[in-house]
Parts: structure tokens; C-alpha cells; sequence
């Protein structure tokens, strides 16, 4: 009786079909970032956000970090942003799940992914030195 239960309750759960990652182009990505800030969200914490320029220039702040202006463009089936302060490159998927935009470093494969929300309010960028 249990099992039958058991199945009866995990059955709805069971029957959904995985659902296949359907990557954003960089056209797609364009369209969706161009003129806006993101923030880049794991478990509802904000540890990122970037505003988005034309010409595929981006501006990136991480939490508690300095503003660092860069580029994206597109590798692959990949997106990635490259900032002259800041070593190497640094490349990610992007894809939709309903009105959800979802992103995953490629760097970190096995880390939930990270969703991507317009943010509020513009990046907070001091000048150098600033009070000094």
C-alpha cells in the first residue's frame, strides 16, 4: 500500500519531461541586455551586477568589488566578456526557462545556475579616489 502511495505521489513529478537548454544567440542576448543593469542572483543573493552598452560594452560590479568596463561577444555557442583589468576570459550560457533568464559560467559546470533579473537601480560606480 505504501509503495502504490509512493508512486501515486511521485508519479506528476516523474512524467515531466526534462526540459532541453535552448541557448540565447548573441543576437537574443543582445536584444535582452542592451541598455539595461543585471543582476546575476544564486538562492535570491545578488552577488553581480552588469549594465550593458551599445556596441556589446558592459560595465561589471561584483558584490563589494570595483566597476570594471568591458566587452562581450560571442564564442560558440557561448557568451564572454573580457575586461582589461581583469585576467583571461570569462565565458557563460545563457538561456530562457519560461520568463526566467537563466546563466552558467563554463568555468563552473556543476554550479547552480545563476538567474538574471533587471536591476532596480543603475550600477553604484565611485571615481578613484574619491574623498581623497
Amino acid at each position: 500500500m505504501r509503495a502504490a502511495l509512493a508512486c501515486l505521489i511521485l508519479a506528476p513529478h516523474l512524467a515531466q519531461p526534462l526540459v532541453a537548454r535552448t541557448l540565447m544567440t548573441a543576437e537574443e542576448f543582445d536584444r535582452f541586455s542592451l541598455g539595461k543593469t543585471l543582476d546575476y542572483a544564486t538562492d535570491g543573493q545578488v552577488w553581480g551586477s552588469e549594465a550593458y552598452f551599445e556596441g556589446r560594452r558592459v560595465r561589471d560590479a561584483d558584490a563589494g568589488g570595483p566597476c570594471l568596463d568591458g566587452s562581450w561577444f560571442p564564442q560558440g555557442d557561448a557568451i564572454c566578456f573580457v575586461y582589461p583589468a581583469r585576467d583571461g576570459l570569462h565565458c557563460w550560457h545563457y538561456w530562457r526557462e519560461g520568463d526566467r533568464v537563466l546563466a552558467q559560467p563554463l568555468s563552473s559546470p556543476d554550479a547552480p545556475p545563476q538567474e538574471v533579473t533587471e536591476a532596480a537601480s543603475p550600477l553604484a560606480c565611485p571615481g578613484p579616489d574619491v574623498g581623497v
